[in-house]
């Protein structure tokens, strides 16, 4: 049996989209944080919906990551009108 390259498992597990955007460091950088808040919550409604978190946990959980997702955008002024 052949061991399956981890690189192909990490982009099966973590897959990653092109920034289509206006490219600037911060927005690609909040691009990256949004993709990993969306796989993050794919994983904790999978948990859910298969019972191994209450509904409770899954909650408090999601919270979490929107408040760090909140965050990032803030501390990134994403949305700010930065022109002076």
């Amino acid at each position: 049996m052949t061991h399956p390259n981890p690189e192909y498992k990490n982009n099966f597990l973590y897959p990653r989209s092109r920034y289509y955007g206006r490219f600037q460091p911060e927005n690609l950088v909040f691009n990256a944080n949004l993709q990993e808040f969306a796989q993050k919550i794919t994983y904790i409604t999978c948990l859910q919906t298969g019972g191994k978190l209450s509904t409770e946990e899954a909650y408090e959980q999601i919270k979490v990551l929107w408040k760090q997702l909140k965050h990032s955008k803030k501390e990134l002024a994403i949305g700010v009108n930065k022109e002076i």
